[in-house]
């Protein structure tokens, strides 16, 4: 049995090695453990059904393939022309599913505030971003462990005290444990980043769709609406950008990007080389 799991979680990364997603399922099970114990039970909720959701396409998709015999769907727009074909991506059901849970674990308890939307489209977006972001080692964590602590520092400083009642913008809900979000992304991204640096683990869409979400729901609980806005804004251009632009090229191709890139990671095995 155990071998089996280990197969199931083994995948051939970009320079060829064997690494396991059992640092994306760890990350997932971990982080929504924190949540829950820290008194945060909508939150963890929606983190962990992002993550399941993640670790579903990790897992499912590549059989459905293998059994298809089709080529995977890429990128927004590859999953959506799949929906159009009659055909049900795991991807496609990240996406429609992702931003329903997003939005639930955002509303506030009360009638939904005017930033609901944007809300909920920020814990979206940010759980789609840092998957696009994951395709070499150590770089989605990266990007996901300074704005854990920029956001950290931002809950430091919000004023202590009970949360307001629900129906506000979003923001102030949860006060009284501003930083128990961001704390937790710190967490769970800085024990990931020595096996994926090392090339032992991946977060896999389970892993990096969780910790986006996580850093996005602490934006939310932290920032003001403008700033909330902003991230918004910043988040669906980057993606949309995506959909043309190869993240890993800009990234090569900027000296100081490419060093930043390359700090703690193996050597990339010489072309023709065994892995």
């Amino acid at each position: 049995m155990r071998a089996r799991v280990r197969r199931e979680l083994a995948r051939t990364n970009y320079a060829g090695r064997t690494v396991s997603l059992a640092e994306g399922a760890a990350v997932v099970a971990g982080t929504t453990a924190v949540l829950a114990l820290a008194g945060r039970p909508r939150e963890a909720g929606m983190v962990g059904g992002i993550g399941v959701l993640g670790l579903v396409d990790d897992l499912v998709e590549p059989h459905r393939r293998r059994a298809d015999g089709a080529a995977p769907a890429k990128g927004l727009r590859g999953h959506l022309r799949a929906l159009t074909r009659g055909e049900v991506t795991t991807g496609a059901v990240k996406v429609l599913g992702i931003p329903i849970i997003a939005l639930v674990g955002v509303a506030p308890a009360g009638r939904p505030g005017p930033m609901t939307l944007v809300d909920g489209a920020l814990v979206a977006g940010g759980a789609n971003l840092v998957n696009l972001l994951d395709l070499r080692p150590g770089r989605a964590l990266k990007v996901v462990l300074p704005l854990a602590a920029v956001l950290a520092v931002r809950g430091e400083r919000a004023a202590p005290g009970p949360a307001p009642a629900a129906g506000g913008d979003g923001a102030a809900e949860g006060t009284a444990r501003p930083r128990a979000l961001a704390r937790t992304a710190l967490l769970a991204g800085g024990l990931a980043l020595p096996a994926d640096l090392r090339e032992h683990g991946m977060l896999g869409d389970a892993g990096a769709n969780a910790l986006g979400a996580l850093v996005g729901a602490a934006a939310v609980r932290t920032l003001p609406a403008p700033a909330r806005v902003a991230a918004l804004l910043a988040v669906a251009g980057l993606t949309l950008a995506s959909e043309r632009v190869s993240f890993s090229r800009v990234i090569d191709a900027t000296p100081a990007l490419h060093a930043l890139d390359r700090i703690g990671r193996r050597a990339a095995p010489e072309p023709g080389a065994g892995a």
